[in-house]
């Protein structure tokens, strides 16, 4: 989209928010609209050819061609997820373009089955190649090249892939990084060359600004400096965590106080090579300088398939040793450069070159998309230009015993061909026999699951994938959760995705349930549910809920896939028992708490703005009618204990509107009072000029002395939170009008309000503590008469009979709905207020996005996080034992970034003299005897003594203290006498189901150390067969 034909802003189409609402919030609105006006060529419509197609149809780009000349393969099966079994023989663009054209009607789907020629390669923004020989990759780029066409080639072979891009010479990065723009408040300007600029500490960490060297800044609402206010974008330059380089300003007024300095991000021009140019010493990307001499092997295995196949007419046959060394020939004989050739690289590359694994088409397939997005956008950095992978830690470890053979990896006619080849028959059929939870049916858990389907996990004997998601499918889920349609939306998530994987593939067993994973739902999710599967894998939003099913992994054993994304970032962790550590217990982030006096009367950034807005509106709307209805049907509510609380309740029974009219006045009030009367009370207390006690001005560093705002109704701003609180005001009494804005510009000329007189005798904290301490010396009086009154008002209304009639209408925040007049409120009068404050702005847009606490994302962040997830997988069901198979996995495509790491050891958190237990360790005890009999609680003690030389002290189960060292004897001996299951019974008020397999016990043991700390004990009641 950098390009001068694709860069006109005229007329670009509208957007549907509703559909696009995550999205938008990564790519913002510009950058959709310039996609909107791209046509994509894709050619190849393999399964690497169909992820990259579905995941910029799914972004919204202005049409998408689909291109194959051949016809579908049973190899195809194992990954091309839109082609079945009746479609072999079939060509594979025509049955793809059915299905894809699904997938977003805003984007037309065509299919093409020609050759490609430079007259039809001429109408298309991005041209996308997968199934190409290396001729026709060269000719095309030249064109591409030529013409201003932005390139793009994928290709996975196996377990490697390859991505490559050429956006021209003259490529334009309007917006290079996902980040969001730097702002901090300023303490100081000095005057010279350079001036120096100090920015104020805004937080009680005493953190300093987050500016970068070389980063471009604007100035805003300095006083005294005022020339800086008109300067064009400048660089700065980092001196210090508080100084900053901005320029010469020696010829500048001195500083007095105030201002803002913000971040602009500035357009970035890129130059790429072509293919022909770019060959013989390729840029490849990569954070890890010591994986490059791996990737430059790679870039020549490419290359000799290439040349294997153009003499062959094939690819080299799985596991042949002979084609293995004619590929290391082919090899050798390429340009060297200055890294030597890995030839066994070769031959592993060689060994599984025919296959087609979706896993891996699924990661390479995300991240072409999102490089053709930024070919069309121009937003973030494009690639540069080579980028190499590979997962050849998915093979069997050497000390498996597991030996792969041409015999073992030879086609079968299955639709599993295309992995076969790389992993051999036995692993299929061990993949079939898989028993997997999966949690979550959303934009992940969609990904997942067709991943799971397409690499044939439970598709076998006894094999089974639950899913399980409370969730029902909303219109914003079609642009990211590609199972779903339109027909689907208010259906349930897990049914809907169940019914579209089996479509996929038949053979797959799935069950989908409804039930919200945590402690509610053990009785659905326990110890014979959790004992019979092999792994888990979560598609959660919740970091509790992901910690819950953590900690139950951990408890049974079992291994856990987990994964996340926001924005273009994402992640994948593995958890292994007793190889990698276990997964945190994280709980969810606390929403970010601000001072009350901060919010209150001293902001300094746009999300302190935002959320006294969001504070207005539920004190205004929705807390307050709340509070009048339980009041006026129950005489005996206890009111609020706060004298604003019940002055709002007041004024709320005393001043029902009749009329637009009485809404606008009110609204008007609203106005004046918040953005005027307020602020100029605050000067009142705290002048321009006030000191402190210690002498030091009161308005320094991040306070920012406030201004008052003159109302104008042909202000966009002012106009729209008057209407908006207008329309609110008006929808909580349930009175119905209509409006304009002729009536209500005439309505607020005929308005007429009384000039501020400040008030004596208010009190205006400056800390928390302070708000603290004034509400704990409420007066009394004050709120004895509030409620008299309100007594007095209620009494009045019951005597017409009209409490009902006097009932109002809560309004609770809705995010999504444009049209209710919820966001606009909100969003302007944190900017109104922001504006007071000497803040930069926030658009309707972002402030959505903080207000919602909508997590930003994106389709093919999520494609490419599941494809690591089921690389992981593959390892799990191979049973590797080395920690360095694994991987975790960060990325962000934005860059576009990927560093993978081996995950953490586990730790040894338990400890009793000398022994020492990992986190994943428990004391384990049969619950029944010889006899086949339950134990007592004697049983587990004597046990625990002669196994373990372990006297418990204190034994707990959960929160119940089921045995207590210093107990009476007589309770004792009662204690020890009765069987465990009587005794959780006991003490928790709850039946143990005849079912149970499992009881799980604390201990606390005589004659501890201080730093003692001891695993669980794990009481099996019945034998068991779970799997290790």
């Amino acid at each position: 989209m950098g390009r001068s034909k694709m860069n006109t802003l005229e007329n670009l189409p509208e957007i549907d928010e509703r559909l696009y609402s995550r999205q938008l919030f990564v790519l913002g609105r510009e950058a959709m609209q310039k996609m909107a006006t791209a046509a994509v060529l894709v050619s190849g419509m393999k399964g690497l050819g169909v992820e990259i197609a579905k995941n910029i149809i799914l972004a919204g780009v202005k049409s998408v061609t689909v291109h194959d000349q051949h016809d579908a393969q049973w190899s195809d099966l194992s990954s091309q997820f839109y082609l079945s079994e009746k479609d072999v023989g079939q060509n594979r663009a025509v049955v793809s373009q059915h299905r894809l054209a699904e997938l977003n009607s805003y984007v037309p789907v065509l299919a093409y089955t020609e050759a490609l020629s430079e007259s039809f390669l001429s109408a298309f923004q991005v041209v996308v190649l997968t199934n190409s020989s290396l001729e026709e990759q060269l000719c095309i780029s030249d064109y591409c090249h030529a013409n201003n066409i932005c390139f793009v080639i994928a290709d996975t072979k196996g377990l490697a892939g390859q991505l490559f891009c050429d956006f021209g010479e003259h490529f334009v990065v309007y917006d290079p990084s996902e980040t969001e723009p730097v702002s901090a408040v300023i303490q100081h300007i000095t005057q010279g060359n350079p001036g120096v600029l100090t920015v104020a500490c805004e937080d009680e960490q005493g953190r300093g600004h987050q500016f970068e060297d070389g980063n471009w800044v604007t100035f805003l609402e300095v006083e005294g400096m005022t020339e800086v206010n008109n300067l064009e974008p400048r660089p700065i330059c980092v001196t210090g965590p508080y100084t900053l380089e901005i320029g010469d300003t020696s010829s500048f007024s001195p500083y007095k106080s105030g201002g803002n300095i913000t971040q602009v991000k500035m357009p970035q021009l890129h130059s790429f090579e072509s293919l022909r140019v770019s060959m013989n010493s390729p840029k490849i990307k990569t954070p890890d300088a010591g994986k490059m001499s791996r990737y430059h092997t790679l870039h020549r295995a490419f290359w000799a398939q290439h040349l294997f196949q153009s003499k062959m007419k094939r690819l080299p046959r799985p596991r042949n040793q002979a084609d293995a060394e004619e590929m290391v020939k082919l090899a050798q004989a390429l340009p060297m450069g200055q890294h030597p050739l890995a030839e066994d690289l070769v031959r592993t590359f060689a060994y599984g070159c025919t296959g087609a694994l979706n896993p891996i088409n699924a990661f390479i397939g995300a991240v072409a998309a999102h490089e053709v997005l930024k070919a069309a956008s121009g937003k973030f950095t494009p690639l540069d230009q080579w980028l190499y992978f590979d997962a050849y830690e998915c093979l069997p470890e050497e000390d498996h015993g597991v030996l792969l053979t041409e015999e073992n990896c030879t086609p079968h006619g299955s639709r599993y061909d295309g992995q076969i080849a790389v992993f051999g028959a036995d692993f299929q059929e061990r993949l079939g026999k898989q028993k997997y939870f999966v949690v979550g049916a959303g934009a992940i858990g969609c990904e997942l699951l067709k991943n799971f389907a397409m690499i044939g996990l439970a598709a076998g004997e006894g094999g089974n994938i639950t899913v399980t998601d409370m969730d029902t499918i909303e219109y914003s889920n079609l642009n990211r959760q590609f199972l779903f349609r339109p027909q689907n939306v208010s259906k349930l998530k897990s049914q809907v995705a169940a019914a579209a994987i089996k479509l996929m593939n038949p053979c797959v067993s799935v069950t989908a349930e409804q039930n919200q994973v945590g402690p509610d739902t053990e009785c659905y999710y326990g110890d014979e549910f959790f004992l019979g599967v092999d792994g888990v894998a979560t598609a959660l939003d919740s970091l509790q809920a992901r910690a819950y099913v953590g900690k139950q992994c951990t408890q049974y054993l079992k291994p856990l896939l987990d994964s996340g994304t926001q924005g273009t970032k994402g992640h994948v962790q593995v958890f292994v028992p007793f190889l990698t550590e276990t997964y945190g217990h994280a709980e969810d982030q606390d929403e970010e708490q601000y001072p009350l006096c901060t919010l209150r009367h001293y902001p300094t950034t746009i999300q302190h703005t935002l959320q006294w807005a969001r504070d207005q509106f539920e004190g205004l709307f929705r807390m307050t009618a709340e509070t009048i209805n339980k009041f006026l049907l129950d005489p005996s509510f206890p009111l609020p204990q706060e004298v604003e609380a019940l002055e709002m309740a007041q004024g709320r029974l005393q001043e029902k509107p009749h009329s637009w009219r009485d809404c606008v006045f009110w609204a008007r009030r609203l106005w004046e009072k918040l953005f005027s009367h307020d602020i100029q009370q605050l000067r009142y207390n705290f002048p321009p000029d006030h000191k402190t006690t210690s002498g030091l001005p009161f308005w320094s560093g991040p306070m920012q002395c406030p201004k008052k705002l003159d109302f104008d109704f042909s202000n966009t701003t002012h106009r729209t939170f008057i209407l908006a609180a207008s329309h609110l005001f008006a929808q909580m009494y349930r009175l119905n009008v209509s409006e304009n804005d002729a009536a209500t510009s005439q309505i607020l000329l005929d308005f007429h309000l009384q000039p501020f007189q400040p008030r004596n005798g208010v009190h205006i904290p400056v800390t928390d503590q302070e708000v603290q301490r004034l509400q704990g010396t409420v007066e009394e009086m004050r709120l004895a008469e509030l409620k008299q009154d309100l007594a007095r008002l209620r009494l009045d209304l019951e005597e017409q009979d009209a409490l009902l009639s006097s009932l109002m209408m809560p309004i609770h925040f809705e995010k999504d709905d444009d049209s209710n007049s919820h966001l606009d409120f909100i969003a302007t009068a944190a900017n109104l207020r922001a504006e007071n404050y000497g803040i930069p702005p926030i658009d309707k847009l972002q402030a959505k996005r903080i207000v919602g606490r909508i997590v930003p994302a994106i389709a093919t962040t999520t494609a490419a996080v599941a494809g690591l997830v089921c690389l992981e997988l593959y390892k799990l069901v191979w049973g590797h034992r080395t920690l360095g198979s694994y991987c975790s996995t960060f990325l962000r495509l934005s860059e576009p970034l990927f560093i993978q790491s081996l995950p953490h050891s586990p730790q040894s958190i338990y400890k009793h003299h000398q022994k020492t237990w990992s986190c994943w360790e428990r004391i384990e005890v049969p619950g029944v005897d010889g006899n086949g009999e339950e134990i007592t609680l004697k049983g587990l003690c004597d046990h625990l003594q002669r196994e373990h030389n372990l006297v418990p002290q204190t034994l707990m189960h959960g929160k119940a203290i089921i045995y207590y060292g210093l107990w009476a004897e007589e309770k004792r001996e009662k204690q020890l006498s009765s069987r465990l299951t009587e005794l959780v019974c006991r003490a928790t008020a709850e039946t143990v189901s005849k079912d149970c397999r499992l009881l799980v016990f604390e201990i606390v043991c005589e004659n501890e150390e201080d730093d003692t700390e001891l695993p669980s004990v794990h009481v099996w009641l019945h034998p068991t067969n779970r799997k290790e």
